[in-house]
């Protein structure tokens, strides 16, 4: 049977748990669009997922290539969203991480501060904008100061995994 889940998350770790929480409940994610999930029923547990922003959007050849090696090693593409992809792999072939060392963290992270300090740069841009334009016409206004607390809550976003990079940074330096 298939249940369709509508939710909204901004951090993949959370995502990710939610997921492996669904899981273990026994619902198989088999479709993935902007926030509409779609799953299965499965033997309860079957599945560990896994969340990854891509350099490139999913048809890049480089990501093509990249998803092929991971799909060799017994992980399973179930879907993309822009750069996003979704992965599972079988609980029962042992445990799934894809960033398994301190620096393939950092840089995962790295990846996706960039992401979103690109994503609050273009919200904050237009809010300003049309708050600007907004001496001119009101409705331009009211846009624009929607469009910037929009972009304030996405820097938000990017501070909490600035703050993860640091503290990685840190424990690699303990590590050292």
């Amino acid at each position: 049977m298939k249940y369709v889940v509508r939710k909204a998350y901004w951090n993949p770790e959370k995502e990710e748990n939610w997921l492996n929480e669904m899981s273990a409940k026994g619902m198989a994610l088999t479709d993935y669009s902007w926030c509409r999930y779609v799953f299965e029923d499965c033997e309860k547990g079957k599945y560990i997922y896994r969340i990854e922003l891509l350099e490139n959007i999913p048809k890049n050849p480089v990501s093509i290539a990249y998803i092929k090696f991971l799909e060799d090693t017994g992980v399973e593409f179930v879907a993309s969203y822009m750069r996003w992809v979704y992965f599972r792999k079988r609980a029962a072939d042992g445990p799934f991480d894809l960033y398994s060392d301190i620096d393939s963290k950092i840089r995962y992270y790295r990846k996706i501060r960039s992401f979103w300090t690109a994503f609050a740069a273009m919200e904050l841009t237009i809010g300003f904008a049309n708050v600007l334009l907004g001496i001119i016409n009101s409705i331009n206004f009211y846009m624009g100061l929607f469009v910037l607390l929009v972009g304030f809550i996405i820097l938000s976003l990017r501070h909490n995994i600035a703050k993860k990079i640091k503290n990685l940074c840190r424990e690699k330096k303990i590590r050292e």
